[in-house]
């Protein structure tokens, strides 16, 4: 595994809190890109105990968006290796076999919304604030990772107009769990990973298959595709031990076999 620079990480039982530490503000860079790409893309090597990951940002702010001196630079030659390492920091995140869980403070913008919405689920502190401003340092970029936050109208508003829109605003439209005291963050995160942590490893892994599998299908195709997975699973002691205790009214005890 490589060293990382700027990511930190622990474990608590079945819950890891992996944290961005890139100060002051969290900005990413290529390199933050590419050790979040390297961390998510073997999340399980790094965490092999852990079954959920709630992922936070130190200092001030969650992640105030990408490094602008790098869109100083950037021009039609050398921009698609950018943004390529860009798209696939946040793939590693979405697609990473363990539910991940954002817990935001400060402000996610931009990328750092993207990083925010590329997780499962996201709680927020009071004030914490979410834009897409691409628009104000002439870049284009993050509206369709907000559309997984609010719906389209909202996203059409918030792009075009780049503004920081609180939380407490977007809480309506479902994308956000839950806004608590900042103090509280990470413990309402962790509390929320430990409700998920509860159930079968091979389990949260085939539901996290599962759902970014139908996000964006049709409803027939999408429900054959969950009984695809169903019919994995049933090949799992898992699958057996979890209904087994069900219906003897008994805490499962699972093997992640």
């Amino acid at each position: 595994m490589e060293d990382l620079t700027f990511i930190e990480w622990q474990v608590d039982g079945p819950v890891a809190t992996v944290w961005l530490n890139r100060p002051p503000v969290n900005a990413t860079d290529q390199q933050l890109y590419s050790e979040v790409r390297q961390f998510f893309g073997h999340v399980t090597d790094y965490l092999p105990d852990a079954r959920v990951v709630v992922l936070a940002g130190r200092g001030k702010h969650f992640c105030a968006g990408n490094d602008l001196g790098e869109f100083q630079t950037m021009d039609p030659d050398n921009a698609p290796t950018r943004l390529k390492l860009a798209r696939e920091a946040f793939w590693a995140i979405y697609d990473s076999p363990l539910p991940v869980i954002a817990a935001v403070h400060g402000v996610a913008v931009g990328s750092g919304l993207a990083i925010a919405a590329s997780c499962d689920l996201v709680v927020a502190a009071e004030g914490a604030r979410f834009a897409t401003p691409e628009v104000n340092v002439g870049v284009l970029g993050g509206a369709k990772h907000l559309s997984r936050l609010v719906p389209q109208g909202v996203v059409r508003l918030m792009h075009y107009t780049g503004d920081l829109y609180p939380a407490e605003k977007l809480l309506p439209y479902g994308g956000i769990v839950e806004i608590v005291p900042e103090e509280q963050l990470l413990d309402s995160a962790h509390a929320l990973a430990r409700s998920i942590a509860r159930h079968s490893p091979v389990t949260l892994e085939l539901a996290k298959r599962s759902l970014n599998g139908i996000e964006y299908m049709e409803l027939k195709p999408g429900y054959e595709f969950e009984q695809s997975l169903t019919r994995e699973l049933s090949g799992y002691a898992d699958s057996k031990e979890a209904v087994n205790a069900f219906l003897e009214r008994r805490a499962p005890v699972y093997t992640g076999r």
